[in-house]
């Protein structure tokens, strides 16, 4: 009851003022951010950030919310007509919206991502109303060893899942827990790493990093794609299913509702990871596996259905613990630090108006999605036309001003070049830049609650283990890198042997 009185609250809130045309702004930008390739919820979220800083806290974060939402919804139109991914968890409804939109069906293919991702979101928003008060209590029996192991358990979850293999998800995780380490210690004042230079002793700002490594180096890497491959969109007609094809959706936006929010409990994984578990559970299940591949229905619905209930999911471990659990919630947690919100247990107990302001937003973010989607799609789809060669210019000017305003220095704008170009060249060495963000972020956190918890075993690092909450984790991660280096060497040997056949 104490729940429903506070997401009340926070409705009251979330309806007043300007945070309502915040929310619708947010959405709208989110849906071009997700339907133009080269960009996605981190880049979106990560250049928009600065647009924030006079701005009220709640309406700044309902606004970049809102745009890490719609791009989920707007990242399929792409998919779907053009056969290229809007953002990453959009690969996988390519395997079979495309081929739907082949058989003139991509109105249908569009029409059952809207309506699962609807009802993936509201579920999902629906359970975090739920489930977070009665977490508070949990998160605030988190100690300096909970949440060391719990960063950790990250960082194996970073190095398994974020790339190819884990080396190459290790080397992004070691470059950014190195970033991190740049500037004053936390502990002791000494200054470290910062060759000399004055402005590196404050440390790297983030808010430059993220817009560096998600914005210009996904605008760079979408540009030479969309030179390599332009596409002529398909036609959207018919949005709706046919009748026997209810049934089979309505299970596949269920289960991708379970998937997509419990994945996105766990620290470390991003909306790609619930997007393909959905996508090989629908095939398993499947009466006709073969249809998948070329135009099942199943595969688009519950992919994008889980993709869009992680989203929710998400918002746990960072409103209750303030652990980013993906790239885009990374920036995210930058952009609390920045409007002065620390999120954690607390954050529940000294500004619940924010939070659960926050909250209701989402449901009224993705009603308005539904909205524009349905009946807007054939609107949203000729967003596609703009030619690449005037847009991304136009986008990296405003990202370069947006860079200068954060401080008025040209050395952030440097900063930006930088992140960005060794983004790109990261990315064409196919090494993940999510872990870099992620890793950076919690590097603090993770050096912090390292010392103190030294302190409290009086220097035995060993003792972890021998906490309950923590003592699990680090198990868990044992697991997840032994399965995760297992799992690659069976992935290189399973390669060598098909080029030999």
């Amino acid at each position: 009851m104490e729940a429903i009185n506070l997401l009340l609250s926070g409705f009251d809130t979330a309806f007043s003022g300007w945070n309502l045309l915040y929310c619708l702004i947010g959405v709208s930008i989110g849906m071009v951010v997700g339907i133009l390739p080269g960009l996605g919820p981190s880049a979106g979220t990560a250049l928009l950030i600065p647009v924030t800083f006079g701005m009220e806290p709640v309406s700044a974060i309902i606004m970049l919310a809102g745009i890490y939402y719609g791009s989920m919804y707007g990242g399929t139109i792409t998919t779907v007509l053009v056969n290229v991914p809007g953002e990453a968890a959009s690969v996988i409804t390519c395997l079979d919206g495309y081929p739907m939109a082949k058989k003139g069906r991509a109105g249908v293919a569009l029409g059952v991502a809207a309506i699962g991702s609807f009802v993936g979101g509201t579920v999902s928003i629906i359970a975090v109303s739920l489930i977070a008060p009665h977490l508070v209590k949990f998160a605030l029996a988190f100690g300096p060893p909970e949440f060391f192991a719990l960063v950790v358990l990250g960082m194996t979850m970073v190095m398994g899942l974020a790339g190819k293999s884990v080396l190459r998800g290790a080397i992004s995780v070691v470059l950014g827990l190195l970033l991190a380490t740049i500037g004053m210690a936390p502990s002791s004042g000494v200054p470290r790493f910062y060759l000399g230079i004055p402005q590196l002793l404050d440390g790297l700002n983030f808010v430059t990093i993220a817009m560096g490594l998600f914005g210009l180096a996904e605008i760079l890497a979408g540009a030479e794609e969309s030179f390599k491959n332009p596409s002529k969109p398909a036609e959207v007609k018919k949005l709706l299913p046919e009748r026997d094809e209810w049934g089979a959706t309505a299970k596949s936006i269920s289960r991708g509702t379970a998937l997509g929010f419990f994945c996105g409990l766990i620290p470390g994984t991003s909306s790609v990871v619930p997007a393909l578990l959905s996508y090989s559970l629908e095939k398993k299940l499947a009466k006709d596996p073969s249809r998948f591949g070329q135009g099942a229905i199943e595969g688009v619905a519950g992919p994008e259905t889980a993709n869009n209930s992680f989203c929710g999911g998400a918002f746990v471990p960072l409103l209750l613990l303030g652990i980013p659990s993906s790239a885009t919630m990374a920036v995210l947690l930058g952009a609390f630090i920045l409007h002065g919100l620390t999120p954690g247990p607390m954050l529940f107990v000294r500004h619940p108006d924010f939070v659960w302001a926050v909250i209701a937003s989402m449901f009224i973010g993705n009603a308005l999605l539904l909205v524009m989607n349905l009946p807007m799609a054939r609107m949203w789809a000729k967003v596609i036309n703009i030619p690449s060669k005037l847009l991304f210019p136009i986008i990296i000017g405003i990202s370069i001003v947006g860079t200068y305003s954060i401080s008025n220095s040209l050395w952030d704008v440097g900063g930006f070049l930088v992140f960005g170009i060794l983004g790109y060249l990261l990315k064409k060495a196919d090494i993940p830049v999510a872990p870099i963000a992620l890793m950076f972020i919690l590097g603090e956190l993770m050096e912090k609650s390292l010392l103190e918890s030294l302190a409290i075993f009086k220097g035995n690092l060993f003792e972890i283990i021998t906490r309950p909450i923590a003592g699990s984790l680090i198990l868990v991660s044992v697991l997840i890198l032994v399965l995760s280096v297992f799992a690659g060497k069976m992935n290189k040997k399973e390669y060598f042997q098909d080029v030999e056949a």
